[in-house]
């Protein structure tokens, strides 16, 4: 079994998601954007705009600045589809049938408690509402229910709602989202692709395997916990998958430095010789989403602390790591004030990978972002050791 260096494992990760080669330059295209797909696989929706919807930046730390309208220009073109992939994820729509078994199963009860619970208690009301989407589709929670009260549990959700999350996740209806980031439901036939609803459904345990081989083109080498969570998969059940594909040969064994289990790579997998990318990730992207392999691939402790009381914080609200060449460099705590027109960089952190190199390239790579999203001023707040420099960086520019 062959054994890689945390180096070469670490270049072979970054080339997988796409940070080998350097941001096109010219005008961003629906090409990039589906080559992106193409290694990364799907990319989580959140709705937190702090800064900019998670959605967006995957795009912008590999392409760079681009036209914003450009995924819900594909969404309504039907080139991707919403469903339940890592988390809420946009997916591309020729994957949709690989997903028809974890819809089976949410329709037979293996969603969230909270749905089943309502399908259980109200099997006819989730009739009617699947029967008011096929009537009045495309339509919104709102629009469905529109006199209730948002309180309550289940974060707020009404039974309207309730019923169109079942319908959802079990794949009865779909969804886009609108200009407010809301869910607007309709039925499948009349969203996606003909073409794609009559492919037939594979086996469940073929539609696994077939996400082990997406999740190991976007990994790079990963371990079989690291491939069943790309898609959220049962590690337990799914580590005889893996296994399978190990003895075909669509996969092969090897050891990573310092790694306890052992990791998987494809047979044709490519280190690159160097990574030379300068960018931000959200912390939704997906590099970053599994923090344990972050931590093992390099050795960067990341946690996100938007559900953390604010004096409990360590870094700040909305951090995002900066990656310079094959390392993290930094952490910066960031938001978009629209209406002064400012990115503000409330927190700035070095991370011992820090150079002076580093730091000029954050400040550009900072201007790039601001003016990516319409804001003309970069103001460098003090909080953070690494406040000073970056503010004085940003100041030369």
């Amino acid at each position: 079994m062959e054994t890689l260096s945390l180096v070469r494992a670490r270049r072979l990760a970054l080339g997988a998601q796409g940070f080998a080669a350097p941001r096109p330059t010219g005008r961003i295209d629906r090409r990039h954007v589906r080559r992106l797909f193409d290694n990364v696989g799907c990319i989580q929706i959140d709705s937190v705009n702090v800064l900019v919807r998670a959605q967006e930046m995957p795009l912008f730390a590999r392409l760079g600045s681009h036209t914003r309208d450009v995924l819900p220009r594909m969404s309504a073109d039907a080139e991707l589809f919403e469903y339940w992939g890592h988390e809420a994820s946009l997916i591309p729509v020729e994957h949709y049938p690989l997903f028809r078994w974890r819809m089976e199963r949410a329709y037979n009860g293996e969603a969230w408690s909270g749905l089943v619970d309502l399908h259980q208690r109200k099997p006819k009301y989730v009739e009617a509402v699947f029967d008011e989407v096929a009537a009045r589709g495309p339509i919104t929670a709102a629009e469905l229910d529109p006199g209730r009260s948002r309180s309550g549990p289940w974060w707020g959700w009404h039974d309207a709602k309730r019923a169109l999350e079942l319908l959802f996740w079990s794949g009865r209806i779909t969804a886009r989202r609108g200009t407010n980031f809301e869910r607007i439901y309709d039925l499948p036939e009349r969203v996606l692709p003909a073409s794609v609803l009559a492919r037939p459904t594979p086996a469940e345990p073929d539609a696994k395997r077939a996400l082990l081989m997406l999740a190991a083109r976007a990994l790079g080498v990963a371990t079989s916990t690291d491939l069943s969570n790309y898609w959220r998969l049962n590690v337990p059940h799914t580590r005889p998958l893996v296994a399978e594909l190990a003895e075909e040969g669509d996969l092969v064994a090897v050891r990573v430095e310092g790694w306890k289990d052992p990791a998987y790579v494809l047979p044709d997998a490519r280190i690159p010789r160097r990574v030379n990318a300068s960018t931000l990730l959200s912390p939704f992207d997906p590099l970053v989403w599994e923090r344990k392999r972050l931590e093992r691939l390099f050795g960067f402790h990341y946690r996100i602390e938007i559900y953390v009381p604010q004096p409990k914080r360590v870094w700040g609200y909305y951090v995002l790591p900066f990656l310079h060449r094959e390392r993290f460099a930094a952490r910066v705590d960031l938001r978009a004030d629209r209406k002064r027109g400012t990115l503000e960089v409330r927190g700035a952190f070095a991370e011992p990978a820090i150079t002076d190199d580093a730091i000029d390239a954050l400040a550009t790579e900072l201007r790039t972002l601001g003016e990516w999203l319409g804001l003309a001023e970069v103001d460098v707040q003090r909080h953070g050791d690494l406040a000073p420099a970056l503010r004085n960086a940003v100041a030369r520019q």
